[in-house]
């Protein structure tokens, strides 16, 4: 479990091997109307609780990461099914902790299948890049010709209370998005190496330490493109850039702030607003 040491007694400086994290959750959900339970499989650290259901008429799922975070070479996935009609809210308890990593790369896979008629709002709260953090996301969806996929990510570079600049990291987050069958949405960001001073870059992060983004594939989406512009006025009086855009039968919003909780406040506010439903209930502890 120690890191090699020469004949000499000097380490060689070779990472020591560690038992690493391996959750999984997979879900089926039957439908029409608020999602109805069919299959849930757990494993590792990952739990999916159902407090009830949330004020849209959907079922709400909420995922608990009882490792309290990830840790270099953990992997963990979560796979959500949807039947015809089922109406589903998935969060997450806290903020995910990315932590530093002394060389091996931890990988989150994220997989949803929404059948005809399903809807799906991801909202998960933000994830936390500490520095050194190594990690790869993904996010895969396949959805029926009508169904509705609402997803929200957020990101803080650095825990912005101890005033902490990510000089070593890497993240990358792919989202894949096919739509019967066919794909619609592709997107992938990719920081290696000094993120903070990446960030400051004015053509990538402007100096932002947060960011956020929203992507509406529900049917109709892309005409909701200035009622979603006038959601956002107001957003430099919190100090954060927005913009939204639409095409290809989807609306998208970006987020950029000094810290995150700015971008969670306009985030909260849009979100309600746009959903006329109220946040999951971990949001407001």
């Amino acid at each position: 479990m120690n890191a090699r040491v020469s004949p000499a007694g000097a380490s060689t400086g070779a990472a020591p091997a560690r038992q690493r994290s391996v959750g999984r959750v997979a879900l089926v959900c039957d439908g029409p109307g608020p999602a109805r339970l069919r299959d849930l499989a757990e494993a590792g650290p990952l739990r999916l609780r159902f407090p009830g259901r949330h004020g849209a008429g959907e079922t709400e799922a909420v995922l608990v990461n009882t490792a309290g975070g990830v840790a270099c070479g953990d992997r963990f996935s979560v796979a959500i099914d949807l039947a015809e009609g089922a109406r589903l809210c998935f969060t997450s308890t806290a903020a995910e902790k990315l932590y530093r990593s002394d060389g091996p790369v931890s990988r989150i896979e994220n997989r949803v299948g929404l059948a005809a008629g399903a809807q799906l709002a991801w909202l998960p709260q933000e994830t936390i890049l500490f520095d050194r953090a190594r990690v790869r996301r993904r996010f895969e969806a396949d959805l029926a010709p009508d169904a509705a996929l609402l997803i929200f990510e957020a990101v803080a570079f650095g825990r912005t209370a101890r005033g902490e600049i990510l000089s070593e990291a890497l993240f990358e987050d792919v989202w894949r998005v096919r739509r019967n069958g066919r794909l619609v949405y592709a997107d992938t960001v990719r920081l290696d190496g000094p993120v903070g001073g990446l960030l400051a870059r004015p053509a990538i992060g402007g100096g932002a330490a947060a960011c956020a983004t929203l992507l509406d594939l529900a049917p109709g989406a892309e005409a909701r493109l200035d009622e979603a512009r006038a959601l956002l006025d107001g957003a430099g009086s919190l100090g954060v850039e927005a913009g939204a855009s639409a095409w290809n039968g989807h609306l998208a919003v970006r987020m950029l702030a000094p810290a995150i909780g700015p971008l969670r406040v306009l985030a909260a506010r849009f979100l309600e607003a746009y959903r006329a439903a109220p946040l999951p209930r971990v949001w407001q502890t």
